[in-house]
């Protein structure tokens, strides 16, 4: 273990997901063609969306925003990931441990704060429709947007800060491809019962008032639809469907990895993996798979470009 001042530890060494080299290289493989086929059609949204006028209502702007979020949160922890397959030495520095832990966090609650901001788009087209395009304006869009940003920068900052004062003199060893944020604390060479108190606040409990502020909006928007005879409920009725499915694949990794206590389990690593490196991809997907108008518009483009 590499120390500085011969107190305090300058690096991490992650463990990974096996130490089998044969497992390694087949991860390896498998997450490379993930990440080939599902990275480039995330982008092909993004350019579909600014391309096509016609896709200029609010929706298509927040999803072309949860694209761009979910591209940089699946870029925070999988190249490190891929790179330590095909490594002997998996060891992250102190710095890199910070600066994936202030990211991973960053963008992860950024996309939570979205998909609140989301449901807030849905409840003004279907409860006060005629009042719609005044209320969600570009303007709005930008400004629920920033605030997303802004409010997933704060809860990242928080927690640094309350890791970053821990000294750690003693094991350098994470069980883990990434920085989990508890697995770092319990490192640390002091008493950590105050700042895991605080990082569950910081994590657990924003994450679960998030999941059930949604729930519950989501509930009350399909009921009401189901009680309105106006045109085009089907349509919004779908829509809402698909924002819950992709709450359900945003928060159910989340809530199990950061509502419970500390304590590793079995399931963690295979968790941490759909949670960071699957699930943020596939997020745009499931709105494109189930929205016949970027459908349409991706068809127009990739035929006017030849991808």
């Amino acid at each position: 273990m590499e120390q500085k001042n011969s107190s305090e530890v300058s690096e991490f060494l992650l463990l990974g997901l096996s130490q089998v080299k044969k497992v390694q290289l087949i991860l390896f493989l498998i997450f490379v063609l993930f990440y080939s086929l599902i990275l480039p059609g995330n982008i092909l949204i993004i350019l579909t969306i600014w391309r096509d006028r016609q896709l200029c209502a609010p929706m298509y702007f927040f999803l072309a925003s949860l694209a761009f979020l979910d591209i940089c949160y699946s870029s925070v922890t999988p190249p490190k990931m891929l790179a330590d397959f095909l490594s002997q030495h998996k060891t992250i520095s102190y710095g890199g441990c910070m600066c994936q832990l202030f990211f991973l966090h960053f963008l992860g609650a950024a996309e939570m704060f979205l998909l609140i901001a989301m449901a807030y788009d849905r409840y003004v087209a279907i409860c006060r429709p005629l009042q719609y395009m005044s209320l969600v304006n570009r303007g709005m869009c930008c400004i629920l947007v920033g605030a997303s940003w802004a409010g997933g920068f704060v809860h990242a900052i928080i927690l640094v800060i309350l890791t970053h004062q821990l000294p750690f003199c003693g094991p350098n060893i994470l069980d883990n491809f990434f920085c989990d944020v508890y697995q770092v604390i319990r490192l640390a060479c002091t008493e950590t019962h105050r700042v895991e108190v605080l990082t569950f606040i910081n994590n657990g409990l924003i994450i679960l008032t998030g999941f059930i502020l949604l729930l519950i909006s989501y509930a009350i928007l399909l009921i009401r639809l189901r009680l309105s005879v106006t045109h085009g409920k089907s349509k919004a009725s779908y829509t809402c469907v698909t924002h819950i499915i992709v709450v359900f694949v945003m928060f159910t990794p989340a809530i199990y990895l950061y509502t419970r206590p500390s304590e590793p389990l079995p399931l963690d690593k295979v968790v941490a993996v759909f949670h960071t490196v699957v699930f943020p991809l596939l997020n745009p997907v499931i709105y494109t798979m189930r929205n016949k108008e970027i459908k349409s518009s991706m068809k127009k483009l990739i035929k006017r470009y030849n991808f």
